[in-house]
């Protein structure tokens, strides 16, 4: 079955640098779109970066500079390079992967990120 394990979460200061990682198995990895999205108490799910299977990306603009989105098809794992940590980047951090057709669209089971003094 399909699993998406994330991890590198944590308790980071302000302006402190994080790296998420995401390790997929079940699908053909390098043909799906990958992404984080994230979610604060109390707001709606949002996404913060994705990256196509041919390697093309997008941000949100409240991350855009400060956070980076890659990936690793021989390890079947995309990163989050997150840097120049701000308070409001606290939420749970979840993993998605989308086919090109968005037939299929899985989750993964969310890490938390505080940033916090």
């Amino acid at each position: 079955q399909v699993q998406l394990v994330e991890s590198g979460g944590g308790l980071v200061q302000p302006g402190g640098s994080l790296r998420l990682s995401c390790a997929a198995s079940g699908i053909i990895f390098s043909t799906y779109r990958m992404g984080w999205y994230r979610q604060a108490p109390g707001k709606q799910r949002e996404a913060v970066a994705v990256i196509t299977s041919g390697g093309s990306t997008n941000y949100a603009d409240s991350v855009k500079g400060r956070f980076t989105i890659s990936r690793d098809n021989v390890k079947n794992t995309v990163y989050l390079q997150m840097n120049s940590l701000k308070p409001e980047d606290t939420a749970v951090y979840y993993c998605n992967a989308r086919s090109v057709s968005a037939r299929y669209d899985y989750w993964g089971q969310g890490t938390q990120v505080t940033v916090s003094s």
